[in-house]
């Protein structure tokens, strides 16, 4: 599925019980804190367990591509219960920069490269905005079950 230009439905930063936000550091060891606290949210909320694990692998790709590639010393991880067995996930940067990363297609013994090929498999839509919460790029995925 191809990236949209803009987000249908951005997630709601003021409810808690259908939405949950980390702001973490931009460092590799920050990836596992919202893999893991996005798992917990997850399961807390009795999603579908192949939808929790598309959600986290999706979160971890997207939370490793802002630590690894934006500009910024943090970034944001959400994740919220937009309708029945719906899912979105956001990841915010503060790269204010504008610079689109170029397409790659890794080779097979590549350790890295696939993580927007993951989203494209696995979102229903997904699509990068200008964050209105850091100024940088918002990245996000919709899932359902």
């Amino acid at each position: 599925m191809s990236p949209h230009t803009t987000s249908p439905r951005p997630l709601d930063t003021w409810s808690p019980d259908r939405t949950h936000w980390l702001e973490l550091p931009a460092q590799r060891s920050s990836v596992s804190v919202a893999r893991r606290s996005m798992d917990a949210r997850l399961t807390a909320w009795r999603l579908p367990g192949e939808l929790c694990a598309d959600a986290v692998l999706l979160v971890s790709e997207l939370a490793t591509n802002a630590v690894r590639h934006a500009l910024g010393t943090r970034f944001l991880c959400g994740v919220g219960l937009v309708g029945a067995g719906c899912l979105r996930l956001e990841v915010h940067d503060q790269d204010r920069s504008c610079r689109v990363l170029p397409r790659r297609e890794p080779g097979p013994d590549d350790e890295g490269g696939r993580g927007l090929l993951l989203v494209e498999q696995l979102a229903q839509t997904w699509g990068v905005d200008r964050s209105r919460l850091t100024g940088g790029n918002a990245i996000w995925a919709n899932l359902t079950a």
